[in-house]
C-alpha cells in the first residue's frame, strides 16, 4: 500500500492538527472529538472521519504498545477536494491485519469497515512505529442530477 505522502493534499485546510494522546482507552473519543472539532459539523466527511478515526484509535489501543503505558499521535489533513487522517502507534509484533470475521464476532471488523469506507488507506512500519491511514475524498453530485 501506498505511504500517505503518495498524494499531496492540495491546500492548506484550515482543519489542519496533530495531537498526541495517551494510549487509555478514554482517548478514542477525544481522538475522534478533535477531528471532528477542527472539520466542524457541517463538513460533509464528518460522520465517516469520526468512525474511522475511532477505529483507528481503538486498534492503536487494544493491538499496539501504545496501550501498554505509551502513546498515540493522530494527524488530520483536509482541502476542498479531501480529508486525510494518519493515527501512528508504538508499534507491533506484526503488521496490521485485514481479517475477516464470523458473523458472530465481536471484533476485528475495524480495517475491513476503513477499507470499505475510505477512498484509500494503507500503514507504514519504520523504527518500532506504525502509522496506519486513510482518505476519505469530497464527492460532488453536479447541479440537476438526481439523487
Amino acid at each position: 500500500m501506498a505511504p500517505p505522502d503518495f498524494h499531496r493534499l492540495d491546500g492548506n485546510g484550515s482543519g489542519d492538527l496533530v495531537a498526541r494522546l495517551p494510549g487509555v482507552p478514554s482517548q478514542v473519543s477525544r481522538a475522534r472529538g478533535l477531528v471532528t472539532a477542527a472539520l466542524g459539523r457541517d463538513h460533509p466527511l464528518y460522520d465517516d472521519v469520526a468512525l474511522l478515526t475511532s477505529e483507528l484509535a481503538t486498534n492503536a489501543i487494544l493491538h499496539t504498545r501504545s496501550g501498554s503505558g505509551g502513546s498515540f499521535t493522530v494527524t488530520m489533513t483536509s482541502s476542498e477536494t479531501a480529508v486525510r487522517v494518519l493515527v501512528s502507534d508504538a508499534g507491533s509484533d506484526g503488521p496490521p491485519c485485514v481479517c475477516r470475521t464470523s458473523a458472530q464476532s465481536t471484533s476485528g471488523r475495524g480495517l475491513p469497515l476503513i477499507e470499505a469506507l475510505s477512498h484509500r488507506w494503507g500503514f507504514t512500519r519504520e523504527d518500532g512505529t506504525t502509522t496506519v491511514w486513510f482518505e476519505l475524498l469530497h464527492t460532488r453530485v453536479p447541479a440537476g442530477v438526481a439523487v
